[in-house]
């Protein structure tokens, strides 16, 4: 949810901050009324924090400017139109942002100059939801009310929608004498959230630019039907008046609220003073990403219900609370070109060329623009300012245009007919997305399929990595994939940047590579629809590429897993004469295609059908080990998680793998898991139950 922040500003004159005052009031109210009652802002969270920060700043030098109109003033937005609104006693105040680490101990070192202590203080810490603010009003325990926060005294009545959402409790789980009022967010999770953008870009119909303004523009329906096709969900994260749930702290208020029913912050945990505040910050920033949720910082509120109330509030935020916010995510900017690159398949892919902006920590120059559909819906032209986000590793991408800030200037985005590195016309197949040039002999294409046969999801060879591939074909040492194995080793250290010893180095790697399973060679020529799963499977049921090479695609779809489409792509690239004679290049080269250890008898199979990722650092077994092992009874390694991956093993700091397996559902081991796992299985002991999933992060209610 959005709140507002404090940062240092200039001393101006008199005149020229009134001036300026009276611009960032009209900026402020104008973003205020796109957010807040449009949900549909213009700008992102980082750029309106900085509008407001400057009025603050302006405020405090000039305290005359902070009149009753002023947007310091208020709280949130005005209730929407249409909408019946509700007015409450105790106001639902927003938060003060803090955006660096003086901030959080300034902070620290005020609410103990305040209260007058000298030792630590006990903070809570929470995540900070990316949501929709709500208030429930239970009365003995049963759900009476629903309303957003709206100005923090006046909000919308939206108790029909409120009882749509599954996880709030109709009737809360323990008896409850008078009225209680809970106070929390509602929010639509990522993956939900995507899934929304896609059908409204299906639809013709507007994105929502994040989760916050999908689960406002789901709450806020005058028509209940609608809200309940979204998948909203609610945590609890305060009351208002604590003291009537019979708690005397704030951590221990949430622990209540647990016990009634609701669901409550995840990483919830107290911290004795602020070096623990920041150490925490440090850990929630590096789970961020993993989270099924949207979280945009953290929040430290006193742990003591009592000094709370000596603390009291100002006008529009607690003193006992403040928001840790996390670097920004999302930003505008302008879309200066577009540059259309060709993949290894032929897929012709859009790249936005952009002004350059920071996001995370990391200056963004380029975005993904997917494919021309994706262009034409979003109505994205050549000078468009443009809203760009950013989520951990994953690429950027445009989400959507900000019509608004149009000149006239602006022009459409051509999508090319011919391919942009060999001129041959592009074809998009049927039922297909994406533009392919169909010439074999593309040179980005072999580029692309060169770097893909030498790297991870390939042959992985150590030394011929993106840029060492670039480099060898730009000098003409390297033109096809057989190449790599003829490489002339003394040619390849007169090159910048290599040497005798480097040289050496990489003819060892490239020694080495010559023995390959027939599944790593299938996985490294990058068929269409044959990645590292497939062409595993593929290697159980044939001896030798000669076998598979004269397969047909009924042979090919007897195999269970291999569909209608992967097989006719397998046909259809043996068939190919220029890939036949890649093959048999290989083999003259050098390539020797060692027997496979995923062929043994049946019997032998037990994890026959199941397909493994493996993320995270693995204490008890080196990752190829544990793959090995996987193959050798019967099983399946993907590199990436998707709906046929029955099992992900997750050893220390699991990346983004762990949390898209979560929202899948599909089931989670540890390293002892996995290591019971295969010992009972190899030992031909029966099937042990599903193994209980290890601890990991986001487990609900979690404190």
């Amino acid at each position: 949810m959005r709140h507002h922040g404090t940062s240092a500003g200039k001393p101006l004159s008199a005149p020229a901050a009134a001036a300026r005052h009276a611009e960032l009031v009209r900026q402020i109210l104008h973003h205020d009324y796109r957010y807040y009652v449009l949900d549909d802002p213009e700008i992102s969270d980082a750029e309106y924090d900085a509008l407001f920060r400057e009025l603050l700043d302006l405020e405090k030098l000039f305290p005359h400017l902070a009149g009753p109109d002023s947007p310091s003033q208020r709280i949130g937005g005005a209730p929407r139109e249409g909408m019946a609104t509700v007015q409450r006693e105790v106001p639902m105040l927003s938060l003060e942002n803090a955006f660096a680490e003086p901030e959080i101990v300034e902070f620290d070192q005020r609410v103990r100059r305040f209260l007058q202590l000298q030792g630590p203080i006990t903070y809570v810490v929470e995540p900070k939801l990316d949501g929709l603010a709500v208030e429930l009003v239970y009365q003995d325990g049963v759900l009476t009310l629903g309303a957003t926060r709206g100005d923090g005294v006046t909000g919308e009545d939206v108790t029909a929608n409120i009882r749509t959402i599954p996880s709030i409790p109709l009737r809360l789980s323990e008896p409850l004498a008078g009225e209680a009022r809970i106070r929390g967010e509602v929010i639509l999770p990522l993956a939900d959230f995507h899934r929304l953008n896609q059908q409204r870009l299906a639809a013709g119909e507007p994105l929502f630019a994040n989760p916050r303004n999908a689960a406002a523009g789901s709450l806020r329906q005058l028509d209940p039907k609608i809200t309940r096709q979204r998948p909203l969900d609610f945590y609890a994260h305060g009351v208002a008046d604590p003291a009537a749930l019979g708690v005397a702290s704030h951590y221990d208020l949430l622990q209540r609220l647990h016990r009634l029913g609701c669901k409550i912050p995840p990483f919830t945990l107290r911290c004795s003073g602020v070096d623990e505040v920041l150490a925490a910050y440090q850990r929630l920033l590096e789970q961020r990403q993993r989270l099924p949720i949207e979280i945009d910082g953290m929040v430290v509120k006193v742990d003591d219900l009592g000094l709370q109330d000596r603390l009291g509030a100002k006008a529009r935020s607690p003193r006992w609370a403040i928001a840790y916010k996390f670097p920004a995510t999302q930003a505008t900017t302008r879309l200066i070109d577009v540059h259309f690159s060709v993949g290894r398949t032929g897929a012709v892919t859009p790249v936005a060329i952009l002004e350059p902006v920071l996001l995370a920590g990391v200056t963004v120059r380029r975005a993904t623009l997917h494919n021309e559909d994706e262009i034409r819906r979003k109505d994205l032209r050549l000078g468009d300012t443009v809203l760009v986000q950013r989520a951990g590793d994953v690429i950027p991408e445009v989400v959507k245009p900000v019509p608004e800030r149009r000149t006239g200037n602006e022009r459409p985005i051509v999508f090319p007919d011919r391919c942009p590195e060999c001129r041959h016309p592009l074809h998009r197949p049927a039922g297909e997305k994406v533009h392919r040039c169909p010439n074999a002999a593309c040179p980005a294409q072999r580029l692309q399929s060169i770097i893909h046969f030498c790297g991870k999801a390939g042959f992985d060879i150590e030394g011929l990595g993106k840029k060492a591939v670039e480099q060898l074909v730009a000098a003409g040492l390297i033109s096809d994939i057989p190449d790599i194995f003829r490489l002339d080793f003394q040619r390849l250290a007169q090159l910048p940047g290599w040497g005798e010893k480097s040289a050496a180095n990489l003819q060892r790697a490239i020694e080495r590579a010559k023995t390959a399973t027939l599944g790593r060679l299938l996985a490294a020529l990058g068929i269409r629809f044959v990645g590292e799963v497939t062409a595993q499977l593929l290697e159980q049921h044939f001896a030798t590429i000669d076998e598979l090479m004269a397969a047909t695609e009924e042979q090919l779809q007897a195999i269970e897993g291999i569909g209608p489409q992967t097989a006719a792509s397998v046909t259809a690239f043996f068939a190919d004469p220029l890939n036949r004679q890649l093959i048999d290049d290989l083999l003259t080269s050098g390539l020797r295609i060692a027997p496979s250890s995923a062929r043994v008898n049946a019997g032998e199979r037990p994890l026959a059908g199941k397909v493994f990722v493996f993320t995270g650092r693995l204490e008890r077994f080196g990752r190829d080990e544990a793959k090995e092992l996987v193959k050798r009874l019967g099983g399946a390694v993907a590199s990436t998680v998707g709906k046929r991956v029955t099992h992900v093993v997750a050893g220390a700091k699991a990346g983004s793998k762990l949390a898209k397996a979560r929202q899948l559902g599909i089931e989670v081991l540890d390293e002892e898991a996995f290591q019971r796992l295969l010992t009972q299985r190899e030992d031909g002991a029966p099937s042990p139950a599903a193994p209980r999933p290890a601890v990991l992060p986001f487990s609900e209610g979690e404190t």
